[in-house]
């Protein structure tokens, strides 16, 4: 048990582009039990390299300049972060005429500005019933999606939350009403949180969801971690309340540098796909070459 958690804790700074992070901040497939899945990996993505003629990235160029640095010193091909790759278009669509989606848009603009936890998680019922439990003691107003029977949970939330099967999330997410973002780290949902410019509660549960969820906490400074790997909690559930309140707490100076930093974290993704911004000219450069037949 103590080898287990000296490797765990061990620190790693050979990774090309990748800043010093611990055995526990990597995907599962390079712990012990998973190891033999990550040769099968390599051998998959080393086979796609060598057909490759471009490598496309839904991020952006200044949210990870070392990584893009390290590739492009390692291919010999281009290299394009064209992200932040949300629907940000859709926004400016005319809103549809679904009743649930009035219902859940009005209810947003009845509450308080950057007052609600946005929270989106597959956790089991159980789980989803313990944290509830604490979120309500937290006082906090909560918006959850939750797939399934919920009925506890809204039983549990009750006046100080809403709770449904689904949204149109960019659009929550940019509600005024919107305080934070509680999230399992998978990479599309950080990107949309990044480019609202709302701070994260993490909770990684496997692949790219724990070093996403080590560069929002630790690298951007956006976020606090609630889970480790798999379903261990950092903090016991009597303390998730503390720290949703915490959290949402946009007067102490805590909250206002948190949400500083996110807001920071926006306008670089805001200029990267402005005109004349690095992914903005990244498409442009793309598109030129396969028009004009480069490999």
């Amino acid at each position: 048990m103590r080898l287990c958690k000296l490797f765990i804790n061990k620190i790693v700074e050979y990774i090309p582009g990748v800043s010093t992070t611990s055995v526990a901040d990597l995907p599962p497939a390079f712990l012990a039990d998973h190891q033999n899945v990550v040769p099968k990996v390599l051998e998959a993505v080393s086979q796609a390299v060598e057909k490759a003629q471009y490598l496309l990235f839904t991020s952006v160029y200044e949210l990870d300049p070392q990584v893009f640095e390290a590739l492009k010193a390692k291919f010999a091909f281009p290299i394009y972060p064209i992200g932040p790759s949300v629907p940000h278009f859709e926004l400016s669509k005319t809103l549809t005429t679904n009743q649930n989606d009035i219902d859940y848009l009005h209810w947003l603009d009845s509450q308080p500005k950057k007052s609600v936890l946005y929270i989106s998680m597959g956790i089991s019922k159980s789980q989803m019933d313990e944290i509830a439990t604490e979120v309500k003691s937290s006082c906090v107003r909560v918006f959850w999606v939750a797939r399934g029977d919920a009925s506890k949970l809204r039983d549990c939330v009750g006046d100080l939350g809403l709770v449904v099967p689904w949204c149109d999330q960019l659009r929550v997410l940019c509600h005024d009403s919107i305080g934070g973002f509680w999230l399992h780290c998978g990479w599309n949902a950080t990107l949309e949180a990044v480019y609202v410019g709302l701070p994260i509660l993490t909770c990684p549960i496997s692949w790219d969801q724990i070093p996403n969820g080590k560069q929002i906490v630790e690298d951007w400074r956006i976020g606090y971690q609630v889970k480790n790997v798999g379903v261990e909690l950092l903090v016991s559930s009597k303390e998730i309340a503390e720290l949703v309140k915490k959290f949402m707490d946009v007067e102490s100076e805590e909250g206002k540098d948190l949400r500083e930093r996110a807001e920071q974290l926006q306008e670089v993704c805001r200029g990267a796909i402005a005109n004349g911004g690095s992914s903005d000219r990244n498409v442009d450069a793309f598109l030129k070459d396969i028009s004009q037949g480069h490999n």
